[in-house]
Protein backbone atom coordinates (compact mmCIF):
# COMPACT_ATOMS: atom_id res chain seq x y z
CA UNK A 1 0.00 0.00 0.00
CA UNK A 2 1.70 3.28 -0.89
CA UNK A 3 1.24 6.25 0.88
CA UNK A 4 -1.66 8.13 -0.57
CA UNK A 5 -3.68 4.51 -0.25
CA UNK A 6 -2.77 5.14 3.32
CA UNK A 7 -3.97 8.32 3.14
CA UNK A 8 -7.33 7.50 1.68
CA UNK A 9 -7.79 5.26 4.68
CA UNK A 10 -7.92 8.01 7.04
CA UNK A 11 -9.48 10.47 4.90
CA UNK A 12 -10.91 10.12 1.69
CA UNK A 13 -13.26 13.30 1.79
CA UNK A 14 -12.53 17.65 1.09
CA UNK A 15 -8.97 16.80 0.77
CA UNK A 16 -6.52 19.36 0.01
CA UNK A 17 -3.38 18.82 -1.90
CA UNK A 18 -0.80 22.00 -2.99
CA UNK A 19 1.32 22.01 -5.99
CA UNK A 20 4.43 24.31 -5.54
CA UNK A 21 7.78 24.18 -7.83
CA UNK A 22 10.85 23.13 -6.28
CA UNK A 23 13.58 26.03 -5.61
CA UNK A 24 11.04 28.68 -5.94
CA UNK A 25 10.60 31.75 -4.75
CA UNK A 26 14.69 30.93 -3.97
CA UNK A 27 16.76 28.26 -4.86
CA UNK A 28 16.26 26.85 -0.69
CA UNK A 29 12.66 27.58 -0.13
CA UNK A 30 12.29 23.84 -1.21
CA UNK A 31 12.09 22.12 2.01
CA UNK A 32 10.33 25.13 3.46
CA UNK A 33 7.59 25.26 1.84
CA UNK A 34 6.91 22.13 2.40
CA UNK A 35 7.39 22.37 5.95
CA UNK A 36 5.11 25.16 5.81
CA UNK A 37 2.51 23.49 4.09
CA UNK A 38 2.16 20.29 6.22
CA UNK A 39 1.96 23.08 9.44
CA UNK A 40 -1.16 24.45 7.88
CA UNK A 41 -2.57 20.44 7.95
CA UNK A 42 -2.41 20.03 3.96
CA UNK A 43 -3.31 16.60 3.27
CA UNK A 44 -0.54 15.59 0.50
CA UNK A 45 1.83 17.65 -1.62
CA UNK A 46 2.78 17.99 -5.35
CA UNK A 47 6.12 18.78 -5.54
CA UNK A 48 6.88 19.96 -9.23
CA UNK A 49 10.11 19.61 -10.70
CA UNK A 50 10.82 22.78 -12.92
CA UNK A 51 10.90 22.02 -16.51
CA UNK A 52 11.75 24.62 -19.50
CA UNK A 53 9.67 22.99 -21.56
CA UNK A 54 6.26 22.24 -19.83
CA UNK A 55 3.26 21.02 -21.58
CA UNK A 56 0.24 21.14 -18.99
CA UNK A 57 1.63 24.74 -17.32
CA UNK A 58 -0.03 28.06 -17.69
CA UNK A 59 2.07 31.23 -17.50
CA UNK A 60 2.46 31.49 -13.73
CA UNK A 61 3.74 27.73 -13.06
CA UNK A 62 5.23 28.35 -15.88
CA UNK A 63 7.29 31.06 -14.90
CA UNK A 64 8.13 29.86 -11.29
CA UNK A 65 9.82 27.23 -13.24
CA UNK A 66 12.00 29.46 -15.15
CA UNK A 67 12.67 31.72 -12.10
CA UNK A 68 13.53 28.27 -9.87
CA UNK A 69 15.42 27.46 -12.97
CA UNK A 70 17.75 30.47 -12.92
CA UNK A 71 18.15 29.94 -9.21
CA UNK A 72 19.90 27.21 -10.31
CA UNK A 73 18.11 24.24 -9.70
CA UNK A 74 18.22 20.67 -10.98
CA UNK A 75 17.33 17.49 -10.34
CA UNK A 76 20.73 16.47 -8.46
CA UNK A 77 19.49 19.42 -5.87
CA UNK A 78 15.60 18.67 -5.71
CA UNK A 79 16.58 15.14 -4.71
CA UNK A 80 19.36 16.31 -2.22
CA UNK A 81 16.94 18.81 -0.85
CA UNK A 82 13.71 16.17 -0.40
CA UNK A 83 16.18 13.86 1.34
CA UNK A 84 17.17 16.38 4.00
CA UNK A 85 13.29 16.21 5.34
CA UNK A 86 12.31 12.88 4.50
CA UNK A 87 12.62 12.30 8.70
CA UNK A 88 11.02 15.18 9.47
CA UNK A 89 8.20 15.29 6.65
CA UNK A 90 4.74 13.17 7.44
CA UNK A 91 2.94 14.12 5.02
CA UNK A 92 2.85 12.37 1.42
CA UNK A 93 4.74 13.62 -1.05
CA UNK A 94 3.37 13.52 -4.61
CA UNK A 95 6.44 13.92 -7.22
CA UNK A 96 5.29 15.82 -10.97
CA UNK A 97 8.07 16.00 -13.47
CA UNK A 98 7.94 15.06 -17.38
CA UNK A 99 8.78 12.29 -19.14
CA UNK A 100 12.31 14.15 -20.66
CA UNK A 101 13.35 14.55 -17.45
CA UNK A 102 13.34 11.31 -16.30
CA UNK A 103 14.88 10.01 -19.53
CA UNK A 104 18.05 12.60 -19.40
CA UNK A 105 18.25 11.79 -15.41
CA UNK A 106 18.48 8.18 -16.05
CA UNK A 107 15.11 5.82 -15.57
CA UNK A 108 16.56 3.47 -12.89
CA UNK A 109 18.25 6.23 -11.52
CA UNK A 110 15.76 8.71 -11.06
CA UNK A 111 13.34 6.03 -10.03
CA UNK A 112 15.90 4.94 -7.11
CA UNK A 113 16.28 8.81 -6.19
CA UNK A 114 12.70 9.05 -5.54
CA UNK A 115 12.41 6.06 -3.60
CA UNK A 116 15.36 7.04 -1.64
CA UNK A 117 13.61 10.51 -1.11
CA UNK A 118 10.64 8.67 0.38
CA UNK A 119 8.57 8.97 -2.13
CA UNK A 120 6.06 6.48 -3.75
CA UNK A 121 4.04 8.28 -6.44
CA UNK A 122 4.68 10.15 -9.76
CA UNK A 123 2.71 12.41 -11.85
CA UNK A 124 4.29 12.16 -15.60
CA UNK A 125 1.36 13.96 -17.75
CA UNK A 126 3.28 13.06 -20.89
CA UNK A 127 3.36 9.43 -20.73
CA UNK A 128 1.72 7.89 -23.05
CA UNK A 129 -0.37 4.95 -22.07
CA UNK A 130 1.12 2.80 -24.80
CA UNK A 131 4.82 3.32 -23.07
CA UNK A 132 3.57 2.92 -19.17
CA UNK A 133 2.01 -0.26 -20.40
CA UNK A 134 5.05 -1.39 -22.70
CA UNK A 135 8.29 -0.11 -20.48
CA UNK A 136 7.07 1.76 -17.36
CA UNK A 137 4.36 -0.14 -15.94
CA UNK A 138 6.97 -2.98 -15.05
CA UNK A 139 10.09 -0.13 -14.20
CA UNK A 140 7.94 0.60 -11.48
CA UNK A 141 6.55 -1.97 -10.07
CA UNK A 142 10.34 -2.69 -9.59
CA UNK A 143 10.92 0.23 -7.28
CA UNK A 144 7.74 0.19 -5.77
CA UNK A 145 5.96 3.34 -7.35
CA UNK A 146 3.05 4.17 -8.68
CA UNK A 147 2.04 6.97 -11.75
CA UNK A 148 -1.17 8.93 -11.83
CA UNK A 149 -3.19 9.20 -14.78
CA UNK A 150 -5.29 12.36 -15.88
CA UNK A 151 -8.24 12.47 -17.54
CA UNK A 152 -9.45 15.72 -19.49
CA UNK A 153 -13.30 16.39 -20.36
CA UNK A 154 -12.34 14.64 -23.62
CA UNK A 155 -11.32 11.12 -22.44
CA UNK A 156 -13.16 8.34 -23.58
CA UNK A 157 -14.68 6.22 -21.35
CA UNK A 158 -12.73 3.33 -22.90
CA UNK A 159 -9.56 4.93 -21.50
CA UNK A 160 -10.69 5.90 -18.42
CA UNK A 161 -12.10 2.53 -17.34
CA UNK A 162 -8.22 1.21 -18.52
CA UNK A 163 -7.03 4.11 -16.47
CA UNK A 164 -9.37 3.19 -13.76
CA UNK A 165 -7.89 -0.47 -13.85
CA UNK A 166 -4.26 0.67 -13.25
CA UNK A 167 -4.99 3.64 -10.85
CA UNK A 168 -2.80 2.68 -6.79
CA UNK A 169 -3.30 6.02 -6.26
CA UNK A 170 -5.82 8.49 -7.48
CA UNK A 171 -7.19 9.53 -11.16
CA UNK A 172 -6.23 13.33 -11.44
CA UNK A 173 -8.93 15.03 -13.16
CA UNK A 174 -8.33 17.64 -14.87
CA UNK A 175 -11.04 20.46 -15.06
CA UNK A 176 -10.94 22.10 -18.09
CA UNK A 177 -9.46 21.55 -21.76
CA UNK A 178 -6.98 23.98 -20.98
CA UNK A 179 -3.68 24.62 -19.26
CA UNK A 180 -3.30 24.79 -15.66
CA UNK A 181 -4.40 28.32 -14.01
CA UNK A 182 -6.84 29.64 -11.93
CA UNK A 183 -10.32 30.70 -14.02
CA UNK A 184 -12.81 32.15 -11.58
CA UNK A 185 -15.88 29.62 -10.58
CA UNK A 186 -16.25 26.66 -11.75
CA UNK A 187 -18.67 26.27 -15.43
CA UNK A 188 -21.80 24.73 -15.73
CA UNK A 189 -20.11 22.61 -18.32
CA UNK A 190 -17.40 21.24 -15.89
CA UNK A 191 -19.72 20.24 -13.17
CA UNK A 192 -21.39 18.12 -15.77
CA UNK A 193 -18.25 16.28 -16.59
CA UNK A 194 -17.60 16.11 -12.88
CA UNK A 195 -21.09 14.49 -12.44
CA UNK A 196 -20.06 12.35 -15.67
CA UNK A 197 -17.27 11.27 -14.08
CA UNK A 198 -18.79 10.08 -10.62
CA UNK A 199 -21.58 8.80 -11.96
CA UNK A 200 -19.33 6.44 -13.91
CA UNK A 201 -18.70 4.65 -9.67
CA UNK A 202 -14.65 3.97 -10.22
CA UNK A 203 -12.98 2.55 -7.93
CA UNK A 204 -10.26 4.77 -7.90
CA UNK A 205 -9.83 8.01 -5.78
CA UNK A 206 -10.67 11.70 -7.60
CA UNK A 207 -9.10 14.69 -7.00
CA UNK A 208 -10.05 17.42 -9.04
CA UNK A 209 -6.85 19.87 -10.88
CA UNK A 210 -6.27 22.59 -12.85
CA UNK A 211 -8.27 26.31 -12.10
CA UNK A 212 -9.14 25.09 -8.36
CA UNK A 213 -7.79 28.54 -6.78
CA UNK A 214 -10.15 29.22 -3.42
CA UNK A 215 -12.08 28.10 -0.56
CA UNK A 216 -15.79 28.15 -3.06
CA UNK A 217 -13.96 26.33 -6.20
CA UNK A 218 -11.91 23.69 -3.77
CA UNK A 219 -15.89 23.19 -1.89
CA UNK A 220 -17.25 22.61 -4.92
CA UNK A 221 -14.58 20.71 -6.48
CA UNK A 222 -14.75 18.41 -3.33
CA UNK A 223 -18.62 17.69 -4.30
CA UNK A 224 -17.69 15.65 -6.98
CA UNK A 225 -14.81 14.19 -5.92
CA UNK A 226 -12.20 12.83 -2.87
CA UNK A 227 -10.51 16.46 -2.75
CA UNK A 228 -8.67 18.88 -4.66
CA UNK A 229 -5.01 20.51 -5.95
CA UNK A 230 -4.24 23.67 -6.13
CA UNK A 231 -1.42 24.95 -7.75
CA UNK A 232 -0.89 28.30 -9.78
CA UNK A 233 -3.19 30.49 -7.30
CA UNK A 234 -0.65 29.23 -4.51
CA UNK A 235 2.71 29.78 -6.71
CA UNK A 236 0.85 33.26 -7.43
CA UNK A 237 0.61 33.78 -3.48
CA UNK A 238 3.90 32.58 -2.71
CA UNK A 239 5.88 34.90 -5.12
CA UNK A 240 3.99 37.56 -3.92
CA UNK A 241 3.96 37.11 -0.28
CA UNK A 242 6.33 34.84 0.71
CA UNK A 243 7.30 31.41 2.37
CA UNK A 244 6.96 33.07 5.40
CA UNK A 245 2.94 33.79 5.14
CA UNK A 246 2.01 30.83 3.74
CA UNK A 247 -0.65 30.31 6.50
CA UNK A 248 -3.15 33.07 5.42
CA UNK A 249 -3.51 31.38 2.08
CA UNK A 250 -4.23 27.88 3.11
CA UNK A 251 -6.14 28.72 6.56
CA UNK A 252 -9.23 30.42 4.68
CA UNK A 253 -9.30 27.41 2.32
CA UNK A 254 -9.57 24.88 5.51
CA UNK A 255 -11.93 27.23 7.33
Amino acid sequence: MNSIQQLFQQKDKNLLSIYFTCGYPKLEDTTKVIAALEQNNVDFIEVGLPYSDPLADGPTIQDSSQKALENGINLDIVFEQLMTIKSSNKTPLVLMGYLNQMLKFGEDKFCKKVVECGIDTLIIPDLPMVEFENHYQELFHKYGLTNVFLITPHTSEERIKKIDSYTKAFIYVVASSSITGAKGEISKQQIAYFERIKAMNLQSKLIIGFGISDKDTFNTACTYANGAIIGSAFIRDLGDNGVDNINNFIKPILA
